[in-house]
């Protein structure tokens, strides 16, 4: 099921996005995983590679991932779109239209219990209107399907923001990041 939407996504002209990539970035990780973790879409590094979250961002959603003891290949890691936005900018909402049954294919395989939607954009994707990653990161809200959203700041914004002070950006994901562990647990132990 997934090599059909990963052949669709690659045969895709639907957007613009489609004249400026190199790869298409589908996603990786556990098939059967019951996390699944939901960028914005691919930046220079995942284009050449084709693979999602492998530049800076991607290697420090590793160590953040790797300080709780989960492997990248326990959870699945993919973007809202499916190509790289030009420039890294944010993907527009007609461009999202475009992948979004892309992702949604992606949900209905994988059938995740938790996404950890990363930064503003992915969040608003799923709520369907802009909102402020700040404000809803670190809550537990009902979705489609009887699946839990746990918004987290997106790894980009914590290289920007490298403090690690008490309630910093980066304090905040330690926070979030042990929850999730404790997701997986619960997961196991059914």
């Amino acid at each position: 099921m997934m090599d059909a939407i990963k052949n669709r996504v690659e045969q895709c002209f639907s957007c613009p996005l489609s004249n400026f990539r190199t790869n298409t970035v589908l996603g990786e990780g556990d098939l059967d995983a019951p996390i699944m973790f939901v960028g914005e879409g691919p930046g220079a590094d995942e284009d050449k590679t084709g693979r999602p979250f492998v530049g800076r961002a991607g290697q420090l959603l590793t160590k953040i991932l790797e300080s709780v003891e989960i492997k990248r290949e326990q959870v699945y890691i993919c973007n809202v779109v499916k190509c790289r936005p030009p420039g890294n900018r944010v993907p527009s909402k007609e461009e999202q239209r475009a992948c979004a049954h892309f992702l949604l294919g992606q949900i209905a395989v994988i059938n995740p219990q938790i996404i950890v939607p990363l930064g503003s954009t992915a969040l608003g994707f799923f709520m369907g209107k802009p909102v402020s990653i700040g404000e809803y990161r670190g809550t537990e809200i009902k979705w489609k399907g009887n699946k839990t959203l746990f918004p987290m700041f997106h790894p980009s914004f914590l290289l920007r923001n490298p403090s690690r002070a008490k309630g910093s950006p980066k304090d905040l994901t330690w926070r979030d990041i042990k929850k999730i562990r404790s997701y997986l647990d619960e997961y196991k132990r059914r």
